[in-house]
C-alpha cells in the first residue's frame, strides 16, 4: 500500500491508472475507521482492480462551533486498517494542499441541501457545499469508476449522486447499507465521544426508527412519526429533526402512496451529534426486529 500526500502525486497516479486501463474504486473517508468504512473498502476490493481510499478531515464541512479541532484522528491506525482491507493507495493530503491560498471555488447542489442536516436550525446549507466541493475534487483527482458511500448519511448520498450526475462525472456512486453495532447503534467515528451511559442511551435512536416503521404499518405516517419522536424523547433525547422525506427528491413525505419513505433523525446525546435513518416501503411489511 502506498500513501500519497499531494495533489501532484494523486494526479500522477490517475494518469498511470488510465494508461493501465484498470478499474478503480474510491472510498472517501475522514478517518478514524470503523466497520462501516471497512464494509465500503471490502466492496471496493471485490469489485475493482485498484482501490484508493482518501483520508482527509475536511474543514469546509464543519460550521463554527462544531468539532473540527477535536474530531477523532489516528492516522497510524487508519493506515493499518486500510492495508488489512486491501487498499492499494491512500490519499492523505493536508488542508493547505486541498485549499491553497487564494482558493475561491465551491460546488453547491440546490434544492437538496436546505433541509434536514442542511437547514439553518441544523448544520446549515454550507455543510453540504463543503461535502460536494471535496467530493468533486476527489472524483476529479482520482477519476474512479466507482465511489462508495454509506446509507447512514442518506442525505449526503442523495446530494452526491445529484452532483455527480449534474456535473457529468463518469464515476458511479454506490451506496451501501448502514453497518450497526450489535445493539443497533449505527457505526460512526463520533461514537468514540460517547460515555458508557450516553452510549447506552444512544441506542434509542435506532429503536425510535424501528418504532416508526412498526406504527406506520398499523396506523399511518403521522402516528408513526409521533411514536418515533415519543420513543426518542422518553429516553431523554430531543431530536434536532425527525422527519419523513421521499428518497431522491427529499420532498416531505405524506405516506399516501406506495413510494418508499425515508425517515431521518439527527440528535445530540450528551453533546455528541448522531444521525440515522430507515427506509420504509409501504407495499411491503418489512418490519425489523430491534
Amino acid at each position: 500500500m502506498k500513501v500519497l500526500r499531494t495533489p501532484a502525486e494523486v494526479h500522477s497516479l490517475r494518469d498511470e491508472l488510465r494508461n493501465r486501463a484498470v478499474t478503480v474504486g474510491l472510498v472517501p473517508t475522514m478517518g478514524y475507521l470503523h466497520e462501516g468504512h471497512d464494509s465500503l473498502l471490502k466492496a471496493a476490493r471485490e469489485e475493482n482492480d485498484v482501490v484508493v481510499m482518501s483520508l482527509f478531515v475536511n474543514p469546509t464541512q464543519f460550521r463554527a462551533g462544531e468539532d473540527l479541532s477535536t474530531y477523532p484522528r489516528d492516522e497510524e491506525r487508519d493506515l493499518a486498517i486500510a492495508g488489512q482491507s486491501g487498499v492499494d493507495y491512500v490519499y492523505a493530503p493536508l488542508p493547505d494542499d486541498i485549499y491553497p491560498s487564494g482558493y475561491a471555488t465551491r460546488v453547491e447542489v440546490e434544492g437538496l441541501t436546505e433541509v434536514l442536516c442542511g437547514s439553518e436550525t441544523s448544520r446549515g446549507p454550507g455543510h453540504f457545499a463543503g461535502v460536494t466541493t471535496i467530493v468533486a475534487k476527489l472524483l476529479n483527482a482520482v477519476d474512479p469508476d466507482v465511489a462508495y458511500f454509506g446509507q447512514k448519511d442518506a442525505q449526503q448520498a442523495t446530494v452526491i449522486r445529484r452532483m455527480a450526475e449534474d456535473l457529468e462525472f463518469r464515476t458511479r456512486i454506490d451506496i451501501l447499507p448502514t453497518v450497526r453495532e450489535r445493539d443497533g447503534l449505527a457505526m460512526s467515528s463520533r461514537n468514540a465521544y460517547l460515555s458508557p451511559e450516553a452510549r447506552e442511551r444512544a441506542t434509542a435512536i435506532w429503536a425510535s426508527l424501528l418504532e416508526t416503521e412498526t406504527v406506520f404499518a398499523e396506523s399511518g405516517l403521522d402516528a408513526a412519526l409521533d411514536a418515533g419522536r415519543h420513543h426518542l424523547e422518553s429516553a431523554g433525547i430531543t431530536p434536532e429533526y425527525f422527519e419523513a422525506r421521499y428518497p431522491g427528491t427529499l420532498d416531505p413525505a405524506d405516506g399516501e402512496g406506495s413510494d418508499p419513505i425515508l425517515v431521518a433523525v439527527a440528535a445530540k446525546v450528551d453533546g455528541t451529534r448522531l444521525i440515522d435513518n430507515i427506509l420504509i416501503e409501504p407495499e411491503r411489511d418489512n418490519r425489523r426486529k430491534p
